[in-house]
């Protein structure tokens, strides 16, 4: 059975002016060059907007960014189509009429899942299992994408478990895209955009086997992808580690080797954009005389293990904090009695974009807005992009 009738077989309803249409055999995806007007000429400045924490979607600062995510719409667990709460539209709402006093204006992409555990990675492996859940989903983000005036779509799966889902999640990303052509073909509108927050490399470890993601639907069918290169570190480990750092001499835990992987597997440089996080990770020090990478650790330390860019500043005001800059790794730390934070500042922000610029990389993205202080990160991170 092909997408396209699957496409308009379920239950989702497009509002067509145009009377009645014919099913074409298959849609046809668009090469991969075609997709410059869809993205920035410039590349991609991005940052996600969590609407769950109320920082005001009109105070987003666009000059900074170029595109915008609106984090998160999740989907059904019984039905797999979209489950827009009243809450939900409230937010979206907030975030659609924001967008109107945005200057300059931002593309924006609504995000579907999110991190924090819990039901959501099956719920994910239940609907990409099935040709008609896969449907029914993907019919129910072009829906809410159009009605809120998105101009794209983002998965944020977190994550694939098995080789089984990495394959199906080929299997939805082809079949999302042929939705998307097929969808912009009938309507005459421009192209929903696609992409996808995934691991920081192309292969996964922990919580199950060894799987990798599926290179080739990846590089054929999403526009980019948007690989997650923080928590490396945390306080769920005894010990300290820079949880965002450029480069590591001793793991495999950095951006250059996740950001390589994909490179390697096959996946093209320019639809590859590099996460950057506005946010420390915190630690107790099980002697504060120790205060080095991988210096010995009890728990979580100030904000119970996270503290965002701002907070880090305070700390480090607050508490006369010895500030670190880690030249090998790229990135910062501070510590001030027992507590130990790892965090990027405008020194680390400035060598990781240059190091997307150098390797060709589509562009970078920070989670997330609200966590920056008085837009430093965020303008220089787009100075450095852009000069």
């Amino acid at each position: 059975m092909s997408i396209t009738f699957l496409f308009f077989l379920t239950i989702f309803n497009f509002s067509f002016d145009h009377g009645a249409f014919a099913l074409a055999s298959k849609p046809r995806v668009s090469a991969p060059s075609s997709i410059g007007r869809l993205l920035h000429p410039q590349g991609i400045r991005a940052a996600y907007w969590p609407s769950f924490t109320g920082y005001p979607a009109s105070s987003i600062d666009t000059s900074y960014f170029s595109h915008i995510y609106y984090a998160f719409v999740l989907p059904s667990p019984t039905t797999y189509a979209l489950n827009v709460t009243s809450d939900d539209v409230e937010k979206l709402l907030e975030f659609a009429n924001a967008t109107g006093s945005w200057n300059p204006h931002a593309k924006t992409v609504l995000s579907i899942g999110g991190g924090g555990g819990g039901a959501l990675p099956g719920i994910f492996s239940q609907m990409a299992s099935q040709a008609c859940s896969r449907a029914t989903f993907i019919n129910s983000t072009i829906k809410i994408a159009r009605e809120y005036n998105f101009d794209g779509v983002d998965l944020d799966w977190e994550f694939p478990s098995n080789e089984s889902d990495m394959s199906n999640l080929g299997l939805l990303f082809k079949e999302w895209r042929e939705a998307l052509e097929y969808e912009a073909n009938i309507t005459k509108r421009v192209r929903l955009i696609l992409t996808s927050a995934v691991y920081y490399a192309s292969n996964i470890s922990f919580n199950g086997g060894p799987r990798s993601y599926p290179i080739q639907a990846i590089s054929q069918y999403v526009d980019w992808i948007s690989p997650m290169c923080f928590d490396y570190h945390g306080s769920w480990e005894n010990f300290t580690g820079l949880h965002s750092a450029l480069y590591d001499p001793y793991t495999k835990l950095s951006t250059d080797f996740g950001i390589g992987s994909w490179i390697q597997a096959g996946v093209p440089p320019k639809k590859i954009v590099m996460g950057l996080p506005l946010y420390g990770r915190t630690w107790s020090l099980a002697n504060p005389n120790i205060t080095t990478v991988g210096a010995p650790a009890t728990g979580t330390g100030p904000g119970s293990g996270l503290l965002v860019y701002s907070q880090v500043i305070d700390f480090n005001r607050d508490n006369n904090a010895t500030i670190v800059f880690d030249d090998t790794r790229i990135s910062y730390y501070s510590y001030a009695g027992d507590s130990w934070v790892s965090y990027d500042d405008i020194g680390s922000i400035k060598s990781k974009v240059h190091y997307a610029r150098t390797r060709s990389l589509g562009g970078y993205f920070f989670w997330a807005l609200g966590q920056d202080l008085d837009w430093a990160i965020s303008s220089t991170a787009s100075q450095a992009w852009l000069t």
